[in-house]
């Protein structure tokens, strides 16, 4: 049987930067904060967690860095700068989440560790033909025109507004140090792994393991590390305080306890956009038929009562 108080959470992009913020290291601190006084207060009540973030506007950030300079500095590949993000963002949680450990007096856990962590993916997955997956800043869509004709760059409507940069994503299949996040886990520590989506990799026939161009959507890759650790609880954190259908229409509806066969008709039906909130149903849907006992989505600010059950929306069996 499962432990309902071992939960793997996986953190949104507010955990670090909030729309509206200009992303100063200021920006990082406050939010990574805010985020690790929730975490915290999770712990207190008995939770062993686990962590994963997406890195969406950082990896994009990294990637417009090294565009920007590329006559100066040779740029590096997308995989890289994804393991980048994993040290840049890690490091935030490991000391927000270590400090109010130590300030709330928590000393049952031994502490925070974050570590670059490996994802699988296929090398003929269809979405390196098809990009979805949403990174880097906010545009108009004059900018974004702009964009797409001066760097080539695939550009997409954001449904929470504006134009960004899309990139493949593909399907994540397994986590290469899942073994080693267990064995961190089983020692008393907080573990922080596949920061967004993981470092994308495929496996080549004489089992080696090799960088991909891509960014893994944080969410389908974090189903996949808390399926393969067993933990009882999946609990997606966003910026939103539910799943709703016909999002962003006068004819919105809240979904408070939905079973799996009902997400997955209503994924079907097309009502969870890709790139947004369709990756973190499809999650959750995998977790609770993967033999999770629950899987819930709702805001970061609320952390505690969706991880709870009091806030956001609660995917069940059947």
């Amino acid at each position: 049987m499962r432990n309902p108080k071992f939960v793997l959470i996986a953190l949104g992009g507010n955990a670090f930067q909030s729309k509206n913020d200009k992303g100063t290291v200021e920006d990082y601190w406050r939010n990574a904060y805010r985020a690790a006084k929730a975490i915290v207060k999770i712990i207190k009540e008995g939770y062993k967690v686990v962590l994963t973030h997406g890195n969406g506007p950082q990896v994009g950030n990294i990637l417009e860095w090294m565009e920007a300079l590329r006559d100066k500095i040779p740029p590096m590949s997308m995989d890289i700068a994804n393991a980048m993000t994993q040290g840049w963002l890690g490091y935030l949680l490991m000391q927000a989440i270590g400090n109010e450990l130590v300030r709330e007096g928590v000393r049952h856990v031994k502490g925070v560790v974050a570590i670059t962590n490996q994802v699988i993916v296929d090398a003929n997955d269809p979405a390196f033909q098809s990009p979805t997956k949403y990174i880097g800043p906010y545009y108009t869509k004059e900018e974004a025109k702009k964009l797409t004709k001066e760097k080539g760059w695939f550009m997409k409507p954001d449904p929470r507004g504006g134009w960004r940069r899309v990139v493949p994503s593909p399907d994540p299949k397994d986590n290469v140090e899942k073994w080693a996040v267990k064995a961190l886990v089983d020692a008393g520590w907080i573990v922080v792994a596949s920061g967004g989506g993981g470092i994308p990799v495929v496996r080549e026939p004489n089992g080696t393991l090799r960088g991909v161009e891509a960014v893994i959507d944080k969410d389908l890759a974090a189903e996949r590390l808390a399926t393969a650790l067993g933990v009882g609880l999946f609990v997606i954190l966003t910026d939103v305080d539910k799943v709703y259908l016909n999002y962003g229409t006068p004819s919105a509806k809240p979904l408070d306890v939905v079973t799996t066969s009902e997400a997955e008709k209503y994924y079907k039906e097309g009502h969870f956009k890709p790139g947004s909130m369709g990756p973190k149903v499809l999650a959750a849907i995998r977790f609770v038929r993967n033999g999770g006992l629950e899987a819930r989505i709702g805001h970061l600010y609320h952390a505690y009562d969706v991880v709870t059950g009091k806030s956001g929306t609660r995917i069940v069996p059947g």
